[in-house]
């Protein structure tokens, strides 16, 4: 079978599973209206799809086994059209959350045994050309899922973000039919069914996101409920591990980890998705809050890094195979770190060049950072551990997202507070810089039309709004330095990667 049409077949319900990870963001609103709920009811919507597919992901593999592959993957896509339609017929919130669980459970499966393919399809010359493939649909998605999430719900309704899934997961499918072949490792099999992982890995898994994405908005720790299901999900996680260590037929096959070049690219990924999705958040935040710009316009300003990211990834997909693959991945992670620094220059003054700039550095850093990291990180696993192990990968790489969006948030909240506190300081009616500061501003506002009298609420409610804004710019500042740093920290786990000639069998697993 063409290999181009396997990437083709593979990568089509992978891209739209991505896109519909962010593409309810900028509905939400209308969704809220459209079903009268309220604003924490109406992320239920995000979070119910973000716990069900973190609980699917690590799965895959062993599903993969026990179902058989491609019968799994068209149960997975048709799951995923199914209940794309049915969110769209929703008729209440309930009914949308519901729908968005089952949503999330056909998605979760896609991205890992698209890699799989993917990697096995390819011979190991053409690797990184098939992680290219791969990395182009992971890092689009996210861009795309927003910009396209806000054209539909503005010319249609909010119903068509789901709608528009359903013929292109009926074609998947087809060509899911026609195109994919499954290797004999891969055919259905009998299993015992380890029900202590399943179940502490659900658990787990499920009550960790939760806690992430409610814990910023419960002010964390302060909150009995993300107290309760940290410790349920902490203590879940560990009897996990222990369990799934005992077990001869375990859900997540964790003796992977015994690999080094596997378990240092993923701890790599954890930590540079933690930074990629972080700056994703605050990016639009810092453009649209303090800079005055639309939604349109904070998309074409971040759009670049993406373009320059599908440009870089072919390039990078050709340059494994001449170049130290480890080379390529300290200059991305480098790159990736200068892209942070420059964010954290950002001011109150920027213009759209100094703001699409930094973007489409890390684009670049990006793009020479995620296929030689794949290609490390895998070329030390047997073919038939590809499924567990793309598993854990891309679950980290998930989690790595979400820890870095709760990290991030967090900080942005409290770094704000100090230094809003700190500016307030100087604020004081005997300060020279307040005093001299007033009769100005007093002035101004008279110019517009104002008679004011000095010193006025009007000037010192100027003045709050512009010490408001001046704290937060500073705290934006501070996290994209903490970006850099960490991803700069990232730059000396690089040697401990190394490529191996002959993957080793994963001991466990059915070979």
């Amino acid at each position: 079978m063409n290999k181009w049409i396997v990437a083709i077949t593979v990568m089509l319900p992978t891209l739209i599973e991505i896109i519909d990870t962010t593409v309810v963001n900028v509905s939400l609103d209308h969704i809220r209206g459209s079903l009268s709920a309220g604003i924490d009811e109406s992320t239920w919507t995000i979070t119910s799809y973000l716990v069900s597919n973190a609980i699917v992901i690590p799965m895959t593999g062993w599903l993969s086994r026990f179902f058989g592959r491609k019968r799994y993957l068209i149960f997975s896509i048709f799951l995923f059209t199914f209940s794309s339609f049915m969110c769209g017929s929703s008729w209440n919130l309930r009914s949308l959350v519901f729908f968005r669980v089952l949503q999330g459970m056909g998605g979760g499966a896609l991205q890992p045994i698209s890699q799989a393919i993917l990697l096995e399809t390819f011979p190991s010359r053409q690797r990184g050309m098939a992680m290219a493939i791969f990395g182009i649909g992971v890092m689009f998605g996210p861009i795309l899922g927003p910009l396209v999430g806000g054209w539909i719900t503005d010319n249609w309704s909010w119903h068509w973000i789901f709608f528009i899934n359903v013929p292109i997961g009926f074609i998947s499918i087809l060509m899911v039919l026609l195109f994919i072949v499954n290797p004999p490792y891969m055919e259905q099999r009998k299993m015992k069914i380890d029900y202590w992982g399943l179940f502490l890995m659900m658990i787990g898994l499920g009550c960790l996101q939760i806690v992430l994405d409610k814990g910023q908005r419960e002010d964390w720790f302060s909150s009995q409920l993300i107290i309760y299901l940290s410790f349920i999900s902490v203590s879940s996680l560990i009897l996990f591990v222990m369990v799934e260590l005992s077990s001869e037929n375990p859900v997540v096959n964790l003796r992977a980890f015994k690999n080094i070049s596997f378990s240092t690219g993923n701890i790599i990924m954890f930590f540079v998705f933690f930074c990629v999705f972080g700056s994703t958040v605050l990016l639009p935040v810092y453009l649209q809050t303090l800079m005055g710009y639309t939604s349109f316009l904070a998309g074409l300003a971040l759009g670049p890094g993406a373009i320059f990211t599908m440009l870089s990834m072919p390039i990078v997909g050709v340059l494994v195979n001449w170049i130290n693959p480890k080379a390529i991945l300290a200059f991305g992670v480098a790159t990736a770190a200068y892209s942070f620094h420059l964010m954290a220059q950002f001011n109150l003054s920027a213009d759209f060049y100094a703001v699409s700039w930094p973007r489409i550095v890390m684009g670049i850093g990006v793009g020479f950072f995620f296929i030689p990291l794949n290609t490390l990180t895998m070329s030390g696993i047997k073919k038939e551990g590809m499924g567990n192990a793309t598993a854990i990968f891309n679950l980290t790489r998930n989690l790595g997202g979400s820890f870095g969006v709760a990290f991030i948030t967090t900080m942005l909240a409290r770094r704000a507070q100090f230094h809003q506190a700190r500016l307030v300081e100087h604020l004081t009616p005997f300060s020279r810089n307040l005093q001299q500061a007033l009769p100005q501003l007093s002035d101004i506002l008279s110019g517009r039309g104002f008679t004011l009298s000095f010193p006025n609420q009007g000037s010192l409610g100027v003045i709050q709004r512009e010490l408001l804004r001046q704290a937060s710019m500073l705290s934006f500042n501070d996290a994209f330095y903490v970006l850099s740093l960490m991803t700069m920290l990232v730059f000396f786990l690089v040697p401990f990667m190394k490529k191996s000639k002959e993957p080793t069998p994963v001991s466990g697993m059915s070979e």
